[in-house]
């Protein structure tokens, strides 16, 4: 089982781990590449001015920004589950849930990052700040990412289990699924919610951690409040499964 996850703009600061390196990461062997998408970011962070950061980060606070004028191969992390603190991370409560639950959620949640690309829950994270969809100057991160790691990750996901791919729309830019896979559907009075969609992912994600969910028989059973499934569609390889919330 792998589910795949969104980011969030939000980041806790700080951290108690080493910096990055290879041993930061999944995908080691690709490590020389994430490396160069990071010092790009790097060298356009220490060269830029005031109103390129603001544009870079999606903030408008001189003093905000300069939190992130900081060396990120220096700076300390945290695991990656644990740096973002976004609508979905605030309902998941990874700090809340049992070990085993955590193991779980380190195990098997691909995380889309805007700037590291494909990573693990219990990768380690540098504080850092990139507004979804900006480029690094010319530096397209979901066109490079999408050249350099679509065939690593399909061949760890052909090998994974069942893949719930929860991630927003846009994280397919990064990588378009070509296997078998579920999605959800977040659904009030019959139509598609956003903020709502963001919350319930983190209780399904949590909800799928605490009972060690690992195949569909498992993930159509869980009992969520306030949700219920209403329709199951298959489309082509992908099956979406629409879930009304309760008013």
């Amino acid at each position: 089982m792998t589910i795949l996850f969104a980011p969030s703009e939000g980041k806790r600061p700080g951290g108690d781990l080493p910096p990055i390196d290879r041993s930061a990461f999944c995908f080691r062997h690709l490590y020389d590449r994430r490396r160069e998408a990071i010092e790009r970011y790097a060298a356009f962070v220490a060269t830029a001015d005031t109103d390129a950061l603001g544009r870079l980060f999606g903030i408008k606070s001189a003093h905000a920004i300069e939190r992130y004028r900081t060396d990120l191969f220096q700076s300390p992390t945290m695991k990656a589950v644990e740096r973002y603190d976004g609508v979905a991370y605030t309902y998941l409560k990874y700090a809340d849930l049992p070990a085993q639950a955590q193991r779980y959620v380190d195990d098997h949640l691909l995380i889309f990052s805007n700037l590291f690309g494909p990573i693990r829950a219990k990768d380690r994270l540098p504080d850092y700040k990139l507004k979804q969809g900006e480029h690094i100057g010319s530096f397209a991160p979901e066109k490079f990412y999408r050249e350099h790691f679509s065939d690593a990750l399909t061949d760890e996901l052909s090998s994974s289990g069942p893949i719930v791919d929860l991630r927003a729309g846009f994280y397919e830019k990064f990588y378009t699924v070509p296997l078998p896979h579920i999605t959800m559907k977040f659904l009030k009075n019959g139509r598609s919610v956003s903020h709502w969609a963001k919350a319930y992912r983190g209780i399904l994600l949590k909800e799928m951690a605490r009972c060690a969910v690992m195949d569909e028989e498992q993930l159509m059973a869980l009992q969520i409040e306030n949700l219920s499934v209403v329709e199951i569609r298959q489309i082509g390889i992908r099956r979406e499964i629409l879930y009304e919330i309760a008013p």
